[in-house]
């Protein structure tokens, strides 16, 4: 990594602690300044304002979680042809991977800037909106697999489904904060685990 790409990122680094910690109102270009160790001109060379800031913030935590299902569950479809053990098997490594966090989640910035979507512009906003129903495509095209092989035990909606996965994340997230439990959100993840089971699993 190039040294301008290596500052870029230690800002982004110190921005993304700062906003999860005390919300994007709260963040102060110069508190990242004095963090980061670089000149008020160095920052702007960077990132035009903060609202530019909070759009780079956005894409890289996107991106992120982008490469992180991808990885999980196209791993789990490797060890899986059965759409349904293959999904099952994804939410099992999503869990282990959420456990090994020594401190936790440390919070998700989508989540925390649909909060303050006030201090945003509209593009951030619909950036937003976009990540969510990007997720909602990718986990209701699984439900949908699954649906070609198992009958659900009720009628839902592979969209509502899919929008569990990322309620179940967020909410983990808040409730093992609000708990001080890491480990709740791994385990929020596990009960919808055998949720999903229960619900494909074939009538007695």
């Amino acid at each position: 990594m190039r040294k301008g790409e290596e500052t870029r990122a230690k800002i982004l680094d110190a921005a993304e602690a700062a906003v999860l910690a005390k919300g994007f109102g709260g963040t102060s270009i110069d508190e990242l300044i004095v963090e980061t160790g670089i000149t008020k001109s160095g920052f702007f060379y960077h990132f035009r304002d903060k609202n530019e800031l909070a759009k780079a913030l956005l894409e890289r935590y996107i991106e992120n979680d982008e490469r992180i299902y991808d990885e999980i569950f196209g791993r789990a479809r490797e060890l899986a042809d059965d759409p349904l053990q293959a999904f099952l098997i994804g939410l099992k490594l999503l869990a282990e991977l959420l456990s090994d966090l020594p401190n936790g989640h440390p919070g998700c910035l989508v989540a925390t800037m649909c909060t303050q979507e006030r201090a945003f512009d509209r593009e951030i906003q619909e950036m937003n909106r976009q990540a969510a129903l990007m997720w909602r495509r990718r986990f209701a095209a699984m439900f949908r697999d699954i649906m070609q092989v198992y009958r659900p035990r009720e009628a839902l909606d592979a969209d509502q489904l899919a929008d569990m996965v990322s309620t179940v994340l967020e909410g983990g997230i808040v409730l093992s904060k609000a708990l001080k439990e890491p480990q709740s959100l791994p385990d929020q993840l596990l009960v919808f685990r055998s949720f999903v089971r229960l619900l494909f699993q074939p009538a007695a």
